[in-house]
C-alpha cells in the first residue's frame, strides 16, 4: 500500500528493490563463473534470473494495483511520464554511441590507417571490412570460401523487418486510438496484431542470424563489420522483445478490463518505447544494411 501527502505521493517501504538487487548481484556472480569456468556459476545465473522475473512479476503487480485503485494523483501521472521520457532518452544515448562507433570507423579510423604505412606498405581499406588481418568481403554467391565472408544485404529479410516495424508502429497507434474512443475490440484487436508483428519480426531476425552464420560466414568475430553488425542488431532485438513483453503485459490487462480514456499512462509508456524502437530500426536499416 501507499499513502498520499498532500499533492505528493509517498510510496511506503518497499522490500523490490532490495530483492531485485540481490538477484541482479547473483545473476552478474554466476556469469563471471561461467566465464571463468566455474560449474555453479550457471546455477547461480539461473537462480539470479529467477529471482528477478519473480520481483519484478511481484512489484509490476503492485504498482498495477494501486494504479487501478486510484493511489496515484496527477503528480504521480506526471512523475511518471517524466521518468519514461529521460528512459528513452538514456535509450537514445545508448545507440547514439555504437552509432558514433561505426561512424567513426567507417569515416576516419579506417580511411586513415588505409591511407598511411602504420599497418603495412600497401594496405587498402575498403568497406566493409573485417580488419587488415580478417576474412575478406566477397559476393555471397562466391561462398563459400576459405577465408571470406559476405555482408548482409538490405533487400529480403532486413527490408521485410522494415516494413513489419512500420506496421506495428500503425497497429499500436490504431490500438491507442480505439482506446481513447473507449472501443475495447479496437484496443484489443489492435494489440493482437502489434503483438504479433513483433513476434514474427524476432523470429526472422533469428533466421537472418543462423543464415549469417552457416551461410555468410558473417559472424561476431568478423572484425569490425561483423563487430558492429551483430551489436547494433542484437541489441535492437533485445529492445524489440523487451517491447513484445511489454506489449503482452498490455494487452493481458486490456483484455481485465485495464485502462480508461483518461487514465492509461501504462499504454502510451509502451506506446512511446514501440515507437523508439520503430525510429532506431529505420536508422539501422539506413546505416547498416544500406550504406
Amino acid at each position: 500500500m501507499s499513502a498520499a501527502h498532500g499533492d505528493y505521493y509517498l510510496p511506503n517501504p518497499s522490500p523490490w528493490p532490495v530483492w531485485i538487487t540481490a538477484g541482479l548481484f547473483t545473476l552478474a556472480l554466476g556469469f563471471v563463473l561461467m566465464v571463468n569456468s566455474v560449474g555453479a556459476g550457471s546455477w547461480l545465473m539461473v537462480t539470479g534470473a529467477g529471482v528477478i522475473i519473480y520481483i519484478m512479476a511481484r512489484w509490476f503487480g503492485q504498482v498495477i494495483g494501486e494504479s487501478e485503485g486510484g493511489a496515484y494523483n496527477r503528480q504521480v501521472d506526471m512523475s511518471f511520464r517524466l521518468g519514461m521520457a529521460w528512459f528513452i532518452f538514456s535509450e537514445v544515448m545508448f545507440f547514439a554511441v555504437f552509432f558514433g562507433a561505426l561512424f567513426y570507423v567507417r569515416q576516419f579510423a579506417g580511411p586513415w590507417i588505409g591511407a598511411t604505412d602504420l599497418l603495412w606498405p600497401g594496405y587498402d581499406y575498403n568497406w566493409p571490412t573485417a580488419g587488415p588481418k580478417g576474412p575478406l568481403p566477397v559476393a555471397a554467391d562466391t561462398l563459400p570460401g576459405a577465408n571470406q565472408f559476405s555482408p548482409m544485404g538490405a533487400w529480403g529479410i532486413p527490408a521485410i523487418n522494415t516494413l513489419i516495424l512500420l506496421c506495428s508502429g500503425a497497429t499500436v497507434t490504431w490500438a491507442h486510438w480505439g482506446l481513447l474512443k473507449n472501443n475495447r475490440g479496437q484496443l484489443i484487436l489492435g494489440l493482437i496484431a502489434t503483438v504479433a508483428l513483433g513476434v514474427l519480426f524476432l523470429s526472422l531476425q533469428a533466421y537472418e542470424y543462423v543464415h549469417a552464420y552457416k551461410e555468410l560466414g558473417l559472424t561476431l568475430k568478423t572484425g569490425v563489420y561483423g563487430a558492429t553488425f551483430f551489436m547494433l542488431t542484437g541489441f535492437h532485438g533485445l529492445h524489440v522483445t523487451i517491447g513484445t513483453i511489454m506489449l503482452m503485459t498490455i494487452l493481458g490487462r486490456s483484455i481485465k478490463g485495464h485502462f480508461r480514456p483518461d487514465h492509461h499512462f501504462a499504454f502510451e509508456a509502451v506506446a512511446w518505447y514501440w515507437h523508439f524502437v520503430d525510429v532506431v530500426w529505420l536508422f539501422l536499416f539506413v546505416f547498416v544494411y544500406l550504406m
